[in-house]
């Protein structure tokens, strides 16, 4: 009797073990989660998710003779007193063709508040071919009460968009912005 409450214990701790290791592997990957998709998106472009390129890549690119309009959409989520715009609505250039487009910001509270501004382009397949060299939206932004400033995003369009069947044919993308208070 006492070899099987024995047996019986070893049993049970096992499974406890297994059960407490798991619970802390879905534990971490739930904290893990978010980071992980956010490479993913990062890396292939998924949901219109844009790429980061450096001035050396960007100096290698060839422009092309084909046209391409970027659209610029600027948002400020509910309860951030902030007005943000584009300086321009379109901005027509090439394929390949290193571009800089400028937006206002200003902070219409009495207080200083931090902002940073997420960002995608539609249609989302352009994702992996839209690049920014320098952004706004690379870092936090804190803006005093009443400031406005000025930021510039320096991009350019992949022309490798021009071999892919599912891009090759679109004439336009919308680069869009919405800025969100920033979490203490």
């Amino acid at each position: 009797m006492a070899a099987a409450i024995d047996k019986t214990t070893r049993a049970n701790r096992k499974v406890a073990i297994i059960a407490g290791a798991a619970a802390l592997g879905m534990l971490g990957m739930g904290y893990a989660a978010v980071p992980l998709y956010r490479m993913f998106c990062q890396a292939t472009g998924f949901a219109g998710t844009t790429q980061r390129a450096t001035a050396a890549q960007a100096a290698k690119v060839k422009p092309t003779l084909r046209p391409i309009t970027i659209r610029f959409d600027a948002n400020v989520a509910p309860g951030l007193p902030w007005t943000f715009k584009p300086e321009q609505v379109t901005q027509d250039g090439r394929i390949g063709e290193r571009k800089i487009a400028f937006f206002t910001a200003r902070n219409n509270s009495d207080q200083p508040i931090v902002g940073r501004a997420v960002f995608n382009v539609t249609p989302e397949q352009t994702g992996s071919y839209f690049h920014k060299i320098q952004c706004f939206c690379f870092n936090y932004q804190k803006l005093m009460p009443g400031q406005e400033v000025r930021m510039p995003v320096v991009y350019y369009v992949d022309p490798a968009m021009l071999d892919d069947a599912n891009t090759r044919d679109i004439p336009e993308i919308t680069l869009s912005y919405t800025f969100n208070k920033a979490a203490n």
